[in-house]
């Protein structure tokens, strides 16, 4: 039986195996972390989907219901839930169609890879934030 020799350099192909306590030491470039959270934003999407569901039922209930909805939706808490799910929303369609570029094979080389990459996260950002600047602007308008 033969033991593997294990080495410390990062290129080094005697091992394959990975502790936990390396992955800190990984560095994912930017279009790995935009395929990574844009599967976190679709997950968030789907758990987001029956709380939505349940406002937008409330909301079209009664005249009650959509009180407590407004009250909600205008909390701080409920705002910043709205802009969570937003930058979910804008995340995943931005890498969606980022992703379908490439599908069609456009944009694969690296730099175009990386540029549209960078471009996803930029707008998605961008349309958040001010859609959370509207949302927190807008104090007290409900109705």
């Amino acid at each position: 039986m033969t033991t593997m020799q294990t080495s410390r350099r990062p290129g080094s192909l005697a091992s394959r195996n990975i502790r936990i306590t390396d992955l800190v030491h990984y560095r994912l470039p930017v279009a790995g972390v935009l395929s990574i959270l844009h599967r976190v934003s679709g997950a968030a999407m789907f758990l987001f989907l029956p709380l939505a569901l349940r406002w937008f039922g409330d909301s079209l209930d009664s005249d009650a219901g959509f009180a407590r909805v407004a009250k909600c939706v205008g909390s701080w808490w409920g705002k910043l839930i709205l802009v969570g799910a937003f930058w979910a929303l804008m995340h995943h369609a931005c890498a969606g169609v980022r992703f379908l570029l490439l599908d069609l094979h456009r944009g694969v080389d690296r730099a175009s890879a990386r540029k549209s990459a960078v471009a996803a996260f930029a707008v998605s950002l961008v349309l958040t934030g001010l859609f959370g600047l509207w949302l927190f602007g807008s104090t007290g308008r409900a109705g």
